[in-house]
């Protein structure tokens, strides 16, 4: 699908008119899209930030785009940091520290400075660790620091390659440093592709916590491209699959139900593209109608209440769990209590169940952690005053955003999901 058939199906499907803010490439050329791209704003210095993982899987992809050899050169790992520069939060602090990313210029010299083309531009190479440990305010600063010694200005770009925890945290970087410099998301994984890269969020976690610190900000452009799906492994696939099947939930009981007979355990990369396509739609009207998330974009935040606190306690006790597992479980819980409060088809709940059950496996909850997930839901940030809100469904399509449950109520749903 081209750039301009992905927008006209956008604005004939989901009422969304002013696209050139953000622009989402479903691209089958990537040198030639990105080439593009660069060149309409005209950058005096360019920046490539990705973790050490996607360096050596992807960049094959994405060095005919910029001009530059099949491998990046040299690209040094940096000294750990001093444990003063680390974050605050003792709990959410991995065991060891995380290195401070490197910064490279990829054929070994100096940055260009006011290029006439994409092809005269020498990027800088900015590398931190993956996985979503790293997605703290030790290495946002480490990479302000690179921009800074590389001699960006705010006329200079950013490219974000990789998935939502470099998306998230390079997304950030580039909206603070200097006020706001540009930047390009490429996303490299599912998840990044149908969500983080999309929508404007950028953030950080912090004192353990999931997206504590952030700002909404769009990206430059957004290029998503399929083939590097082919780089992942089952675990990554089906954390980006479980945000399709969020959409999938908010949107049609046809799309929903597409969702789960896919085979996702061998996918059609052809398919699986045109299914990306409907999924960003759906995430990109709801944007569009509430970009600050003042309300019919809590719709986004189905299975994450119960998710992020999921994923917060993994974090804290030192065995991280993927964040689309973590959403997959949330949906779990979330659709049981929309099926108690709302009425939600149970013969649907169960079929979802069966899904994330089948694929997904279950956290390993006990009962002695239920106070402490409680007190991470409080702190999401869609409450009020304290008290913990929902986005949960009457049906499939039934968005009911602000929905309230007691404390033994969410017991109550603990209890259904580590017995089920």
């Amino acid at each position: 699908m081209s750039f301009a058939h992905f927008v006209l199906y956008l604005q004939q499907n989901c009422n969304i008119h002013c696209m050139e803010k953000q622009p989402i490439i479903i691209t089958s050329d990537l040198a030639a899209d990105l080439s593009a791209a660069i060149r309409q704003l005209s950058p005096d210095r360019l920046f490539v930030l990705c973790d050490q993982t996607t360096a050596r899987l992807c960049w094959p992809l994405l060095s005919p785009a910029l001009h530059l050899p099949e491998a990046p050169s040299s690209v040094s790992q940096p000294p750990s940091p001093s444990p003063a520069s680390q974050s605050p939060s003792p709990s959410f602090a991995p065991q060891s520290p995380s290195p401070s990313p490197s910064m490279t210029p990829v054929d070994g010299g100096p940055s260009a400075v006011a290029p006439t083309s994409p092809a005269s531009l020498v990027p800088s190479l900015i590398t931190i660790p993956p996985t979503d440990e790293a997605k703290t305010l030790t290495s946002l600063a480490s990479v302000w620091e690179s921009l800074s010694q590389g001699g960006a200005t705010r006329h200079s770009l950013l490219i974000n390659l990789g998935g939502g925890m470099v998306t998230d945290l390079g997304g950030f970087a580039a909206s603070t440093f200097k006020r706001g410099i540009a930047f390009i998301n490429i996303p490299t994984t599912l998840l990044a592709m149908v969500d983080a890269s999309v929508g404007g969020k950028t953030g950080i976690n912090f004192c353990g916590l999931k997206n504590e610190i952030g700002v909404f900000r769009n990206a430059s452009a957004v290029l998503l491209d399929t083939h590097f799906l082919a780089t992942l492994d089952r675990e990554n696939l089906l954390s980006g699959y479980a945000e399709m099947l969020k959409h999938g939930l908010i949107s049609t009981p046809q799309e929903l139900h597409a969702l789960l007979r896919f085979d996702i355990e061998q996918p059609d990369l052809a398919e699986l593209q045109q299914m990306v396509a409907r999924s960003v739609a759906v995430k990109e009207n709801i944007v569009f109608q509430d970009p600050q998330e003042h309300g019919l974009r809590k719709a986004l935040n189905l299975g994450h209440t119960v998710g992020h606190a999921f994923e917060s306690l993994a974090m804290a006790n030192h065995r991280p769990v993927l964040h689309g597992y973590a959403v997959a479980w949330g949906l779990v819980c979330e659709l049981y209590l929309s099926v108690k409060r709302l009425d939600f088809p149970r013969e649907t709940f169960y079929q979802l169940l069966d899904f994330v059950r089948d694929h997904y496996g279950r956290f390993p909850l006990d009962c002695r952690e239920y106070d402490r997930i409680y007190e991470l839901m409080t702190h999401d940030k869609k409450n009020t005053a304290g008290i913990v809100n929902f986005t949960l469904l009457g049906t499939v399509g039934d968005i009911r955003i602000n929905q309230t449950a007691t404390k033994e109520e969410i017991f109550d749903m603990l209890d259904f999901y580590r017995e089920n």
